[in-house]
């Protein structure tokens, strides 16, 4: 997966280390990693991730913290 053009988040400051960076790969999938670990990659499909953002950001995930 080195061929991805990885974007990280404007919110990200890199000094934390807790940086989500994102790529658009082929066949319309979205792959995930996390910035201090760049060799595990998350890949779904954009239908699958808008779907998990609408959740988190309506707080239907607060209970797993």
């Amino acid at each position: 997966m080195s061929h991805l053009e990885w974007q990280k988040s404007t919110f990200s400051t890199g000094e934390q280390g807790e940086c989500i960076e994102v790529a658009n790969g082929s066949e319309r999938l979205v792959h995930l990693r996390e910035s201090d670990d760049p060799h595990t990659v998350v890949t779904t499909t954009p239908r699958a991730l808008r779907a998990l953002l609408r959740a988190a950001k309506a707080g239907a995930l607060d209970h797993l913290s």
